[in-house]
């Protein structure tokens, strides 16, 4: 199964060497690479979070695998959905599922369910691609859509993520694909999200989960968020860094509605 490009010419370059030369402006030289048990990326226009995603990519090794979980947008498939097979495609490349560790992560995951259909027009994973695909063709990803789950069933996804990824010799990064708040004022923005930043950087993923809930924080991706969080932490991340954090005001200079994207990256 191919899955073509969704958002292509929207959120990204259609052409395969614009798509690099856009790739490339947002990704930093010079910077120490360290070994990513889990990461947050933002997946906007790559115009307007470029800059995050490329901060964070920049600074990691990458891995064999990546265990991606994005937010279900659309509303199609299956409340916790995992592709299984086939290939997807950007202009720049395409990159292979992997079929074990996504079908390790389906025996063991009590919840999920094999279901291509929520990641047909879903861009939270897509946009992640031409990054990934930069660094290297070879790369594998397991995509995870999730359109709704309560705190217990992130601890249960989370927890048969890693055990999944326990069983492979291989280096694997388990991705959450967030922005943070929405069509705020840029002051505002920046005060909720630290309130959900803060959280992530002590590891505390049920003060994250609880903390967007309470103070109606609109981050699109807190449930991969918190997935993330505590599959990193049972795989031995020890600590949380922030790689990048902005406001789609600083691109369009408009601070009175605006959106916030933050890199985050956890490590042993």
């Amino acid at each position: 199964m191919l899955r073509p490009p969704a958002v292509s010419g929207q959120f990204y370059q259609s052409s395969r060497s614009r798509l690099e030369q856009q790739v490339s402006q947002y990704l930093q030289s010079g910077n120490a690479k360290e070994r990513a048990l889990g990461i947050m990326v933002p997946h906007a226009g790559l115009m307007y979070s470029g800059a995050v995603a490329g901060a964070v990519f920049s600074s990691i090794e990458m891995p064999k695998t990546f265990v991606m979980i994005g937010p279900n947008h659309t509303g199609l498939g299956s409340r916790i959905a995992v592709m299984d097979d086939g290939e997807w495609e950007v202009p720049n490349g395409k990159v292979r599922i992997d079929r074990k560790l996504a079908g390790r992560i389906l025996e063991k995951a009590q919840h999920a369910e094999r279901d291509a259909r929520a990641h047909t027009f879903e861009h939270s994973l897509e946009v992640q691609i031409p990054f990934i695909v930069h660094f290297s063709p070879e790369i594998t990803i397991v995509p995870i859509a999730l359109l709704s789950a309560t705190y217990d069933q992130c601890v249960q996804l989370a927890e048969a993520i890693a055990k999944a990824v326990q069983t492979v010799d291989y280096p694997v990064t388990v991705l959450a694909s967030s922005d943070m708040s929405h069509y705020v004022p840029d002051r505002v923005a920046r005060q909720k999200d630290k309130a959900a930043l803060d959280r992530m950087l002590a590891m505390d993923p049920r003060g994250l989960y609880d903390t967007v809930v309470r103070e109606r924080i609109s981050m699109c991706g807190y449930l991969p968020a918190t997935v993330m969080l505590i599959a990193s932490k049972i795989l031995g991340a020890t600590s949380a860094r922030l790689a990048y954090y902005m406001t789609s005001g600083d691109v369009s200079g408009d601070y009175e509605s605006v959106v916030g994207y933050a890199g985050v990256v956890l490590a042993a």
